[in-house]
């Protein structure tokens, strides 16, 4: 895939080059601030950013406000943000219009090298890729749309936030496929979600946990 890098730490801004490069990726551009990061995405529209979420001037959130911008103005590029917090509301904000090619790792997760490039593989793919920390703190915030499922619908809901497959889904929690098709249609069926609406369900489920 063809990538931009921004993040303002130079260690871990060249580790990741290296690291992509050696995956047999191609680094377009690797920056360190969100304006730089714009300017790059705008020259040479990659296949996914990977970006920081606080870099310079205030080191507060230009990298994820960034990332936002680049959804907006450049709906086919994936983006997958690294940080060391769980920026609640801008990541709700980062699945709101369109829900594909989008992810959100803790930069824990980028010493594990092999979940952050099969979360790079997923983002890049149209898929989602969510760290399990994230998705507990966002759906943490709602309360009564998650009163209403069962402890293991509420697993089911979680690792579909992180991006998993049916398949996926039934290989982390030990069930068949069919358990868990049955577990999304009860999903499904208690948040009101209707075939018909012309939009996927499996996004709208998620959104609406996270949006709550």
């Amino acid at each position: 895939m063809r990538v931009i890098l921004a993040e303002d730490s130079t260690l871990l801004r060249e580790g990741l080059v290296r690291l992509l490069v050696e995956e047999g990726h191609e680094v377009l551009a690797a920056v360190g601030d969100a304006r730089a990061l714009l300017d790059a995405v705008a020259a040479h529209r990659p296949d996914v950013v990977v970006t920081d979420v606080r870099m310079p001037p205030t080191n507060t959130d230009e990298g994820l406000k960034a990332a936002l911008e680049v959804r907006e103005r450049f709906p086919g590029v994936g983006v997958l943000v690294l940080s060391q917090y769980v920026e609640q509301r801008y990541a709700v904000d980062l699945l709101t219009g369109h829900a594909d090619g989008v992810g959100y790792l803790l930069k824990d997760r980028v010493v594990q090298v092999e979940e952050f490039l099969d979360a790079l593989r997923r983002v890049g793919a149209g898929g989602a890729a969510f760290d399990p920390e994230v998705v507990r703190r966002l759906l943490a915030r709602t309360t009564s749309p998650l009163d209403v499922l069962t402890a293991r619908e509420r697993d089911v809901l979680a690792h579909m936030a992180e991006g998993h497959t049916n398949n996926a889904i039934a290989d982390r929690l030990h069930v068949s496929r069919s358990a868990v098709e049955k577990h999304i249609n009860s999903i499904f069926d208690k948040l009101g979600l209707s075939a018909d609406g012309g939009y996927s369900r499996r996004v709208l489920a998620v959104l609406r946990y996270l949006r709550a």
